[in-house]
């Protein structure tokens, strides 16, 4: 991660997690703790919750988070006040100086004008040490904070509504959009600091010259508000370079999933002539913004510049008729180019972070302020068999199918049947039309975590986490006080004692990130143990055998059948091994039921549909 800072404008890059690391001292570690703007805490903190509701807009984002980590920016700003108003004080000082000392000759005046001076150096050194030290901390701990909320957001069971997002694009946002947001903290710490300089300068001048004071102090606030009405360009194409940015890391994230799959098919020169494509977008993207940002500060530096030159010209104008002192000339002629430092970081920074904070509040708000795709009510309990109401969803219409309350049942159905059955099932969508109950209670008027225990829908392809196999597997059981007897029961009864046997490592060996470590049979077993060791009432399973030999199949339909003994187990396959072992099979022809019973009836069943006669 790195800030832009530096004490001549904040615009340098510098690699502050190896700051942070290095500011670490044998104090801290010995357990000695200082204040955070000696020695900052080795565990990253969250900071306080940054307000995010449905009514949130990415301008109101952007507000929040500059006063995000007020605990620190406040006093950051005090100590860069100090900072930048001790700059200011340099000309005056030398002024009085040469005025009071130089002039006429008074060295004990000179002594005391030089020490003065010194000590005006000690405080904006110091000020700004530390107050820089306190600005990065806390736009830290703000980024931290955002990245941990859209992190949290990203992973939460209950999924996103919306459309949908390639993985590239989620980690995108968590990464560089927050990092970019995080950035608006500055704006509390650094332009006031600046305007605060600004304005000492303008008093100063105004002291010495009311015109000249008075067109510093109408001049800079003029240039702040025109610096955000000229940003919304700037702000649009920063959105574009986002999104394009995303896109393309999207396709690259995708394109390494599924690099067997691409490598297998030999569409290896398609997939990186669609990489790209993305690619080329997303540079063409950064390049039009970075031409719009080289234009947007090049024309508020300018303007700045003429601003601040003009009033010098005035100033020396003014020396030449006698208006005012060498010492008071030397003042302003400083002032003036000390001025032009702060007015011109107004243009460079203040606008630029705030236009560049704003787009990228509006993807975090994408992430933060998505709807959850699965429904959750307050029921806390429901007994007795699930079924479907009238049930209409997709090309399901008006289906009416109670399952049994213990066995393994197998349904033979199309794609389009399995997905709204199974949709529905997860929660993840509403019926159309109708209910689906666990008993005489609404699946969607339980709690989450009861629906989990009673009803839990696993997909076809879940993903496994980065760790070893049994570190998934145990996933499943949670800390329940009988962990360890279900992933025992679930290795087995998955056929993963097979795995184990193979692997390097047995159950100890790392799956890799998403599992691609492992083979695709290996990985189908390891997320099926993983259901299993959740010990769910009615557990789902869509096509849970498809990547495994038929003699794994059969053991997996065998075991599978017992482990689930009293509790019911409803597979969307049409594996023969299965239906074999199963104790009940229903048939649907496209999306109708026609048949529920045992798999005599079933083989007839589906012999007569449009299944059979295909």
């Amino acid at each position: 991660m790195v800030v832009t800072l530096t004490n001549n404008g904040w615009g340098n890059v510098v690699d502050t997690d190896a700051m942070l690391r290095q500011e670490e001292s044998d104090s801290y570690r010995s357990g000695t703790r200082w204040p955070v703007w000696f020695v900052p805490p080795a565990d990253p903190v969250r900071g306080k919750e940054i307000r995010v509701d449905a009514e949130t807009t990415p301008r109101q984002l952007a507000v929040r988070t500059v006063f995000g980590a007020g605990k620190y920016t406040l006093p950051a700003m005090v100590l860069m006040i100090g900072h930048f108003v001790g700059e200011a004080l340099v000309p005056v000082i030398m002024g009085i100086a040469i005025d009071r000392a130089v002039a006429t000759g008074d060295v004990g005046s000179l002594v005391i004008w030089v020490i003065a001076l010194a000590a005006n150096f000690v405080l904006l050194s110091h000020t700004w040490r530390f107050g820089e030290r306190l600005a990065v901390y806390g736009q830290t701990m703000v980024e931290h904070h955002f990245r941990m909320r859209v992190t949290d957001r990203i992973l939460d069971p209950m999924g996103m509504a919306g459309p949908a997002r390639l993985p590239g694009v989620s980690l995108n946002i968590a990464t560089s959009d927050v990092n970019r947001l995080s950035y608006a903290v500055f704006l509390a710490v650094f332009p006031v600091g600046e305007m605060a300089a600004v304005l000492v300068a303008g008093g100063v001048l105004l002291f010495i010259s009311w015109p000249l004071g008075l067109a510093i102090l109408l001049g800079a606030p003029t240039l702040l508000w025109i610096l955000d009405l000229s940003g919304g360009p700037l702000r649009a194409r920063t959105e574009h370079e986002q999104e394009a940015a995303g896109e393309a890391a999207g396709t690259a994230a995708d394109l390494v999933a599924g690099f067997r799959i691409v490598k297998g098919l030999g569409a290896e020169g398609e997939a990186g002539r669609r990489y790209r494509v993305a690619s080329r977008r997303a540079r063409d993207g950064a390049v039009r913004a970075g031409r719009s940002q080289g234009a947007y500060i090049g024309v508020m530096q300018m303007v700045s510049a003429l601003f601040v030159v003009a009033v010098g010209i005035a100033a020396g104008l003014m020396a030449l008729n006698g208006a005012m002192s060498l010492g008071a000339l030397i003042t302003v002629v400083g002032l003036t180019q000390f001025i032009m430092g702060p007015l011109n970081n107004l243009g460079t920074n203040f606008g630029a972070v705030w236009n560049t904070a704003v787009p990228c509040a509006k993807r975090v708000l994408s992430v933060l302020q998505a709807e959850p795709s699965a429904q959750t009510g307050r029921v806390r309990d429901a007994r007795g068999a699930v079924a479907f109401r009238n049930f209409t969803l997709g090309p399901v219409h008006d289906l009416d199918l109670e399952l049994p309350p213990s066995g393994l049942i197998t349904v033979i159905c199309e794609p389009e049947t399995t997905d709204a059955l199974t949709s529905v099932l997860a929660r993840k969508v509403v019926p159309e039309a109708g209910r689906v109950t666990v008993g005489d209670v609404d699946l969607f008027d339980l709690d989450n975590d009861i629906s989990q225990q009673l009803v839990r829908a696993v997909p076809h392809a879940p993903d496994l986490f980065e760790g070893t196999v049994l570190d998934n597997i145990g996933a499943g059981a949670g800390d329940l006080p009988d962990r360890d007897s279900r992933v025992t029961r679930a290795i087995f009864a998955a056929a993963c004692d097979d795995v184990a046997e193979v692997l390097p490592l047995g159950l100890d060996t790392p799956v890799g990130e998403a599992g691609r470590m492992l083979s695709g049979g290996q990985r189908q077993r390891v997320s099926l143990a993983r259901a299993l060791a959740a010990d769910s009432a009615v557990l789902v399973l869509d096509d849970p055998t498809t990547a495994v030999d038929s003699v794994t199949e059969a053991t997996v339909a065998q075991r599978l059948s017992q482990a689930r003994q009293g509790r019911t187990t409803v597979v969307f396959s049409n594996s023969p091994a299965l239906l074999e072992a199963s104790d009940q099979v229903i048939v649907f022809d496209g999306a109708v039921l026609v048949y529920q019973g045992d798999l005599a009836g079933a083989q007839a069943a589906y012999a007569n549909s449009n299944g059979g006669s295909r």
